[in-house]
């Protein structure tokens, strides 16, 4: 690796890491408010910069770009849709939570409903986050790490095997651990002695790194398209090129087509629903905004973050676009490789290890913040509720961040086994939808109504559980379809005595990448490519099997309103339901938030027109 590469990864990182202690060296640390809460102090730009980078991770910068490298321009509904769901959470469900004076979305059903609908939030939320969420943001933020930093390569790891304690390891598995280990332990030491504002503070500086690093590697993809397949004249002759060769109807295309894995009318559906909840009722994200220090500054914070993210497609979607011009003729090339592929080789090198720092500091923000959102639950909803009744402010606070080093090296023990799952991405949007919408189904209704009931919110909570889980993991039947797949040559005497057809042998020339800093990549020679096509039978569920699984979720969501609704009118509560203000923050609105969210809704409508069609 390039000494550059080191220096700017140390500084960047080391320059974090400073300011952040600076800034919250004389912060509460030890009461709950304090720790849970950031001494409810924290103004619009930390929460903004700290709802921005929570949400940003290797799952987004590399996932959504290989979406985009499969699907087009038609994968940016995944940020563009986000700004209507956080319009939603900074004029709706804000104002009704900071009301209540809760620390936890689970304290607020209970509020509203009664202990047994907290309860079972709570736990929902603590298993999702501690056995599905931390493994995986550690797992494909460690895969991240490796990749762009060659870690092998900094360790002098030239052999496929090491030996550990006198026990021969395989390599790729030892670098898997060790960089999961050190993610791990890192982020815990931001989220378990620092509290909810040194996570705020470290996501904010890290936050407008990965927005500077993220353009620019947009801007150098841009100018490298145009040095390699265009007239070498800078970033709008690379903006014309991607637009000559764009298929027609989907590469440029807002809305997509049916072959695509979002379908516009998704949006409206499953992909809308999901966004709510990630931005309006999601602990891991909006734990930063029960923090604010007023209404307004909410307000602002999570308005600010709604502009920021129309900026995503540009770091997001357009570089798996730009790698689609410059890789599609590899047809052994994969989507998850485009984003990584793409900053190798137009990155200068001494660049390289600044962009590798803000990316391990997004996978810090994803970890840390989700640790700290487990604590608090566990603090508030479980050892307050179960464990020790009447406990003091410190000793909750003790108790989170005991549970929060368990619950840390039990992900750190889970996380390198994902390696041996098929799809991680797959699995986990089945994972998040299955406890995603019923709790945002019970919030919403309690929320509209005053006298709905307590027993119909733990009916659709459970229920609601129960026919997602169905839907996605029963089978209805046994099918058959065609496979398609790309091996190299010399595995195709093996895939064809493993039952493939062959269809084609194709020859690639691959493509020298031309950047204002030189060849960046090194043409291989040409490379011949066996297409494969094979008969793959598989069981059937429910909601792929019957409707897109979006749909599914739409399908459900509006099943487990309406029972709740007519739960409600017939049996109602006796006494509607009064929301009483806690008295903890000024609840004063922003006298701009209604005219910058309709400015916001506006720019949406206007992006998708765009490029419509």
């Amino acid at each position: 690796m390039h000494l550059w590469t080191i220096i700017s990864f140390l500084g960047f990182t080391g320059l974090v890491a400073a300011v952040t202690v600076l800034l919250t060296r004389r912060d509460d640390h030890a009461t709950g408010e304090g720790w849970f809460l950031a001494g409810r102090r924290l103004t619009a730009p930390f929460i903004a910069g700290s709802l921005l980078l929570t949400n940003l991770s290797t799952e987004q910068m590399v996932g959504l770009n290989g979406a985009a490298f499969a699907d087009g321009l038609a994968q940016m509904v995944w940020e563009v849709v986000a700004v209507i769901a956080l319009v939603a959470m900074a004029l709706f469900f804000l104002p009704r939570f900071l009301r209540s004076g809760i620390a936890t979305v689970p304290q607020f059903l209970e509020e509203r409903f009664d202990g047994g609908t907290r309860a079972i939030a709570d736990v929902v939320f603590l298993l999702a986050y501690a056995v599905i969420l931390l493994p995986i943001v550690l797992y494909t933020g460690a895969m991240g790490l490796v990749g762009i930093m060659d870690v092998k390569g900094l360790l002098g790891i030239a052999a496929e095997q090491v030996s550990i304690l006198g026990l021969e390891v395989d390599a790729d598995t030892f670098v898997l651990w060790l960089a999961v280990w050190v993610v791990g332990l890192i982020g815990a030491c931001y989220a378990l002695f620092g509290g909810l504002r040194t996570v705020a503070v470290s996501d904010t500086l890290n936050g407008a790194g990965l927005l500077v690093g993220g353009l620019m590697i947009t801007f150098f993809g841009l100018d490298a398209i145009s040095r390699t397949l265009g007239d070498g004249t800078g970033i709008f002759n690379g903006w014309e090129v991607i637009r000559e060769r764009a298929e027609p109807g989907k590469t440029l295309n807002s809305i997509g087509g049916a072959d695509t894995k979002v379908p516009f009318g998704t949006v409206f559906t499953g992909i809308l629903l999901l966004n709510l909840f990630y931005w309006c009722t999601n602990q891991q994200i909006i734990q930063r905004t029960f923090g604010a220090s007023s209404l307004k500054e909410g307000q602002k914070g999570v308005l600010l973050c709604a502009l920021l993210k129309l900026l995503g497609p540009l770091y997001l979607v357009l570089p798996g676009i730009m790698a689609w011009v410059l890789y599609a003729g590899d047809i052994g090339f994969k989507g998850d490789r485009a984003y990584g592929t793409l900053v190798a080789d137009v990155l200068p090198p001494a660049l390289s290890g600044f962009f590798a720092a803000v990316l391990v500091g997004a996978i810090l923000s994803s970890f840390n913040s989700a640790l700290n959102s487990t604590c608090t639950i566990f603090s508030i909803g479980i050892y307050g509720n179960f464990i020790q009744r009447g406990a003091g402010d410190r000793e909750m606070v003790r108790a989170g961040k005991i549970a929060g080093w368990t619950i840390a090296v039990v992900a750190m023990l889970i996380a390198p086994w994902l390696a041996r799952t098929a799809s991680i991405f797959g699995y986990l949007q089945k994972m998040n939808g299955i406890y995603f919408i019923p709790i945002f189904a019970v919030v919403t209704v309690g929320m509209l109504t005053k006298r709905v009931v307590s027993a119909a919110a733990r009916t659709a909570l459970i229920g609601g559980l129960i026919i997602l889980l169905a839907g996605y993991f029963v089978p209805i039947g046994r099918g058959e379809r065609k496979v398609e797949e790309v091996v190299p040559a010399a595995q195709r005497v093996a895939a064809l005595a493993d039952g493939a057809r062959l269809v084609e042998l194709v020859t690639v020339e691959p493509l020298q990448v031309k950047t204002a800093f030189g060849a960046q990549r090194t043409a291989p020679a040409p490379v011949t490519y066996a297409r494969l096509e094979r008969k793959v039978e598989e069981w059937r569920f429910f909601a792929p099997g019957v409707m897109h699984e979006y749909h599914f979720l739409g399908a459900v969501f509006l099943l487990l309103v309406a029972f709740m609704l007519l739960h409600g009118r017939l049996r109602p509560r006796v006494e509607p339901w009064r929301h009483r203000d806690a008295g903890v923050v000024d609840l004063t609105p922003w006298k701009g938030a209604v005219p910058a969210a309709a400015v916001l809704v506006l720019l949406v409508l206007l992006i998708y027109a765009a490029f419509a069609g």
